[in-house]
C-alpha cells in the first residue's frame, strides 16, 4: 500500500484536483508540499494537529514538507471561519511565535537540508513589501469577482454582521500568491490544507496555470476533525487545547483525548495515530466497554508523539488512580496559588478556584456547577458558591473535581 492509499484509509484525504498525479507524486516521493500556519499565537494547539501528522507521514515517504507561516497573511486573517477581525501583531511578535512553532514542529518533522528534509518559510518576506498597483497588475488581473463571491468563505462571512471587507477579500489572492511565489522558489507542487481552504487553494493552482503556462501544481485538502456533533475538535470550556506544556499539561491534553465522544474514538485513531492500519482496523468493530480501552490508547499514542513516552506514562497512570477511585495524586497537574489570590482575610473562594484552574470561563459558569453539585474537593461534594479557603488549607492534598473528568491539585 503506498502512501497516498493509506491517507485515503485513513480518513484524511477530501478533496484532490487530479488524483493519479497526487498520487504518483506522494507515493513516489517526489512532491514538494506546503501547508499554512498562521502565527497567531506562540503556540499550535489540537487544531493543527492533524496537519502536522499528515506532514510526518509524507516525510516518512519521502516528501518534502514546507511549514509556511503567514507573518504576512496573519495579519489579514481568512474570511472562512471567523466573524472579528485578527489584530495586528509586531514583526517581534511573529518571529517569536514562528521559532516557537518551529520547536514544536520538530517533534513531528525533520528540518535540515537534505532532499526530504522540511523547510519553515514567512510568506511575510514576500508579502510585506508588495507593491499594490504591481500585484494588482500581476495577479489581481487574474480573479473574477463574480466567481471569489460564489467561494464558500466569502459567503460565509458575507452572511454576517458587518459583511466582508476588502481586506480580507483579499486573502484568497494573497493565498493564492503564496503558492506561486513556493511554486517559482522552491519547487513546490502540492498545497494541503483543511476542507474549508478549497476554494483559497484552487486560486493558487489557478494562478500558476494562468501567469506560467503550468499544469504540474496541485491541491489537496484534508478531512475536518470535528466532534461526533459536528463542532471543531480543539476546544474545552477552559478554551484551546495546546501542544505547549506551559498551557496545556501533559495530563490535560491526555485527558481531552482520553474524553472525545464514543463516536469519534476510532475516527482519530485511524487519522491522528501512528499504529499500523492492521492493528486498527479490527477496532472498528468494538463497542461498549472497549471504547473506553480505545480511548486510552487513543489518549497515549498522541500524549506520547507531543510530549514523550515518559510524560504520557504519567499521565496515563494519573488518570487511571483518579478514576478508579485512588489516592495518588502525583501525576496530575498543579494550580499554584500565591499570596496575592488571597483576599484581605487571607482566603480565597471556591469559584475564584474553579475560575482559575480553567474549570469555567467565568463566576457564573462556575457557581451553576457548584450548585449543581457538580464540584468536589477531596472527593466530597461543595454545593455552597460561597465556600472559601484558608491559605492552610492548602498545604495538605487539596484535589478539585469538576464533573467525573477534571482534576487539579491546588497548592501553595
Amino acid at each position: 500500500m503506498g502512501i497516498y492509499e493509506e491517507l485515503k484509509e485513513r480518513g484524511l484525504i477530501a478533496q484532490v484536483t487530479d488524483e493519479d498525479n497526487v498520487r504518483r507524486l506522494v507515493n513516489e516521493g517526489k512532491a514538494t508540499f506546503y501547508i499554512g500556519f498562521d502565527p497567531t499565537a506562540d503556540s499550535l494547539h489540537v487544531g493543527h494537529f492533524m496537519a502536522l501528522c499528515l506532514m510526518k507521514r509524507l516525510q516518512e515517504a519521502g516528501n518534502k514538507p514546507i511549514a509556511l507561516v503567514g507573518g504576512g497573511t496573519g495579519m489579514i486573517g481568512d474570511p472562512s471561519g471567523r466573524s472579528d477581525m485578527r489584530s495586528m501583531m509586531t514583526n517581534e511578535i511573529i518571529d517569536h511565535n514562528c521559532e516557537c512553532f518551529r520547536k514544536q514542529m520538530s517533534r513531528f518533522i525533520k528540518f535540515g537540508d537534505g532532499p526530504s528534509d522540511a523547510m519553515m518559510v514567512n510568506n511575510a518576506d514576500w508579502l510585506r513589501d508588495l507593491n499594490f498597483m504591481n500585484f494588482m497588475r500581476e495577479v489581481g488581473v487574474h480573479f473574477n469577482v463574480n466567481n471569489m463571491l460564489r467561494a464558500r468563505a466569502y459567503e460565509n462571512r458575507m452572511e454576517r454582521e458587518g459583511g466582508l471587507t476588502f481586506f480580507e477579500m483579499s486573502y484568497m489572492l494573497l493565498q493564492a500568491y503564496d503558492f506561486f511565489k513556493l511554486y517559482q522558489d522552491f519547487g513546490c507542487n502540492l498545497e494541503f490544507g483543511g476542507d474549508d481552504q478549497w476554494s483559497n487553494m484552487l486560486a493558487g493552482t489557478d494562478l500558476i496555470r494562468k501567469k506560467l503556462s503550468k499544469d504540474d501544481a496541485y491541491a489537496m485538502t484534508i478531512t475536518l476533525l470535528t466532534k461526533a456533533d459536528g463542532t471543531k475538535m480543539g476546544k474545552t470550556s477552559g478554551g484551546a487545547v495546546w501542544l505547549d506544556e506551559n498551557k496545556t499539561t501533559p495530563y490535560d491534553f491526555y485527558q481531552y483525548w482520553r474524553n472525545v465522544d464514543d463516536g469519534d474514538v476510532i475516527k482519530c485513531i485511524k487519522m491522528l495515530t501512528f499504529l499500523p492500519l492492521e492493528e486498527i482496523r479490527p477496532m472498528e468493530a468494538w463497542e461498549g466497554g472497549q471504547l473506553n480501552e480505545a480511548k486510552d490508547i487513543l489518549a497515549f499514542e498522541l500524549t506520547k508523539l507531543v510530549h514523550g513516552e515518559a510524560e504520557a506514562e504519567k499521565a496515563r497512570e494519573a488518570s487511571r488512580a483518579l478514576f478508579s477511585g485512588g489516592a495518588s495524586s502525583e501525576n496530575i497537574p498543579s494550580l499554584k496559588i500565591e499570596d496575592s489570590d488571597l483576599g484581605e482575610d487571607g482566603t480565597i473562594g471556591l469559584l475564584d478556584l474553579i475560575v482559575k484552574a480553567g474549570f469555567a470561563n467565568s463566576k457564573n459558569e462556575a457557581r451553576q456547577s457548584v450548585t449543581q453539585n457538580g464540584v468536589t474537593v477531596n472527593g466530597e461534594v461543595v454545593s455552597d458558591p460561597r465556600t472559601r479557603y484558608e491559605k492552610e488549607t492548602f498545604s495538605e492534598e487539596f484535589i478539585l473535581r469538576k464533573g467525573k473528568k477534571k482534576y487539579i491539585k491546588v497548592v501553595i
